[in-house]
């Protein structure tokens, strides 16, 4: 009797399937977690204004500075 040597075709095509189904689902989660990154920058960014406005207004009492 031949012994099998290699993959089949089929086999290398499930394989190949499998891996991009991995893929697909690694890519999901790093793209939810890229997006939460952006928020957590721009609440970060959101804070880092909104200090300096705060302080601002309680030292003149009034935002008719920010008009000038």
């Amino acid at each position: 009797m031949e012994t099998k040597k290699g993959f089949t075709i089929i086999e290398l095509i499930v394989v190949i399937a499998i891996i991009a189904v991995l893929a697909a689902i690694v890519l999901v989660n790093v793209m939810q977690y890229v997006g939460k990154a952006r928020d957590t920058a721009v609440m970060a960014n959101l804070k880092q204004i909104a200090i300096p406005a705060t302080t601002y207004y309680e030292d003149q009492g009034n935002y008719n500075g920010f008009c000038n």
